[in-house]
């Protein structure tokens, strides 16, 4: 049985970097990516390449970011893709390896920001499940400082990217992939709930469970059309994606109003 051809578009690193300046994406600037690289077609080089050119585009002064998620460090009681045994908990709590920032590797979040990660100079965020990790000039500045009871919202990156007025690339992504959304849901009422990961501590590894703001993307698609008819959002296609960028500030403060209407989360977990 032959194998099924390579379908396209074909992209390269050069062609990548011309789709992106192309759209706006400018040297010297701080850059969220949210990505799927199978969106793009047919990538000569694959993860690398287009890593490659994003920082071709960024260049020597620009920053690269990305979230570097490792969910799968966490109470197994809430695994539900798949679910495992209740007898199994207790060992599972008691033997999954603590959250390394330098070992870890990425969960559900594609193949880019695993091959950011493990880029030269690349720095990565201390949380155990919601780390995100960065290259550049800035890349100390924005993952310094990531609170354990603060997933995604103000003692996290995204309030540092923020505050230093990067932009969102969501690159074959979709709204629902969106982190930015979530750091609106921190400043609007929210319920709050207990989190579980393995993490590091000077006396060694240890079960920790802390209160903090329950996420939730439900509704990040409608909340995402919504913000881009009202909001300057810039398509484009780059390879074979459909691609959008955006102000993060922007973004999270639309967020802000749009889910204290349409999504009112109040109850405590």
């Amino acid at each position: 049985m032959s194998a099924k051809p390579a379908t396209g578009p074909m992209c390269t690193r050069d062609s990548l970097a011309s789709d992106l300046r192309a759209m706006g994406l400018r040297p010297g600037e701080t850059l969220l990516v949210h990505s799927s690289l199978s969106s793009l077609g047919w990538v000569c080089g694959g993860s690398r390449v287009v890593v490659m050119a994003l920082l071709d585009v960024l260049g020597d002064g620009g920053t690269l970011v990305v979230p570097t998620h490792s969910g799968d460090n966490s109470d197994p009681a809430e695994w539900g893709y798949p679910p495992v045994p209740e007898a199994w908990w207790a060992d599972i709590r008691a033997s999954i390896p603590a959250f390394d920032a330098r070992t870890t590797p990425t969960l559900g979040v594609g193949v880019i920001p695993e091959t950011v990660r493990n880029w030269p100079g690349a720095v990565r965020s201390c949380h155990p499940q919601t780390s995100f990790a960065a290259v550049g000039p800035r890349a100390a500045a924005i993952v310094d400082g990531h609170a354990l009871d603060c997933r995604l919202g103000e003692h996290s990156p995204l309030a540092r990217l923020e505050e230093g007025g990067a932009r969102v690339l969501l690159l074959g992504a979709g709204f629902d992939s969106c982190t930015a959304f979530h750091l609106a849901e921190y400043r609007v009422p929210s319920p709050q709930t207990d989190n579980s990961f393995a993490v590091m501590t000077p006396q060694g590894r240890s079960w920790a469970t802390v209160r903090e703001t329950s996420i939730s993307a439900d509704r990040f698609d409608d909340l995402g059309a919504a913000f881009e008819k009202e909001r300057p959002v810039v398509r484009a296609t780059v390879g074979g994606a459909e691609a959008r960028l955006f102000d993060l500030a922007d973004a999270v403060a639309y967020a802000e109003g749009w889910l204290s209407e349409h999504r009112p989360r109040t109850a405590t977990i």
